[in-house]
């Protein structure tokens, strides 16, 4: 029997990783004197009511080669006879390691991908595997299908406010008084499993605008059915509206999931973000 494991910043749900038959093992977030556990202790609107409160700006951390060794076994104790992890993308987090550094003492076999996405990107991946291993495909068929799925897939958006990149030593002070004035909105993506800057418009409106033309010229280089996951945090509307401007810009694309995205990463890009991740769906 094949485990599934991934970590909390696939922002799945409990209900939808029980229905799954997914374990998550859960990232840390350091926050007003206190070590919370990622979607269980904690969540968006904790910290970003906090950090308005006057709060420092939280700090996280990765789970221990520990917390993934618990996790290995008890889908050991339940049956499993080999397992298969995703996990945030190793350039913004040493998750992967931990959970490699756990699966060299591991009674069965452990396949770990590197997902070099977070959130909903982690999500997509996650599903398809549990497809898959629902369907009777064979661990290695299914990191092979991971791999080839997360070369193809896109993430961009945007940030609400620079404050939280600023605090975090992401941009400097000035950068971020700056951008407020002239409601800069940069617009981010990943490249390579890293935090990259895509574009920066003025305003939302404009922001929109942007990503939607981006989301055209994606899916005009990948042939297949686009699926589009939309992401949030703490402003569902937000993602509303981009998906409205994308279906209005003649964009045909099947409708994923809508992500609030997780405390761990809201710690780093704050209230109002929003964004989407396109992928083909597998044939």
């Amino acid at each position: 029997m094949l485990a599934i494991i991934t970590d909390s910043t696939c922002d799945l749900r409990a209900d939808e990783l029980e229905a799954l038959k997914v374990r998550s093992v859960p990232l840390y977030v350091n926050f007003q004197g206190k070590v919370h556990r990622d979607w269980v202790d904690i969540d968006p609107a904790k910290i970003i009511a906090g950090v308005q409160a006057g709060a420092d700006l939280p700090s996280t951390s990765q789970p221990s080669p520990e917390d993934f060794a618990k996790a290995y076994a008890g889908a050991v104790a339940d049956g499993a006879t080999e397992i298969l992890t995703i996990t945030i993308s190793s350039g913004i987090s040493g998750t992967f390691q931990s959970a490699n550094l756990a699966a060299k003492e591991a009674s069965v076999p452990v396949s770990i991908v590197d997902s070099q996405n977070a959130s909903g990107g982690i999500a997509i991946l996650v599903r398809q595997a549990a497809r898959m291993r629902d369907a009777g495909a064979s661990r290695e068929a299914i990191v092979d299908m991971l791999e080839s799925m997360k070369r193809h897939m896109l993430v961009l958006f945007s940030v609400g406010t620079l404050e939280f990149l600023q605090k975090g030593g992401r941009i400097g002070r000035a950068q971020a008084f700056l951008g407020g004035i002239l409601n800069v909105r940069p617009i981010l993506t990943l490249d390579d499993g890293k935090i990259a800057p895509a574009a920066k418009a003025r305003g939302t409106k404009k922001a929109i605008a942007e990503i939607v033309e981006r989301i055209k010229a994606h899916a005009a280089q990948h042939h297949g059915e686009l699926v589009l996951d939309f992401l949030h945090i703490q402003d569902a509307s937000l993602a509303e509206n981009l998906r409205k401007a994308i279906r209005e810009a003649g964009v045909e694309f099947e409708d994923g999931s809508l992500y609030e995205i997780g405390a761990v990463i809201a710690a780093h890009v704050g209230p109002g973000t929003f964004g989407v991740y396109a992928h083909v769906k597998p044939a």
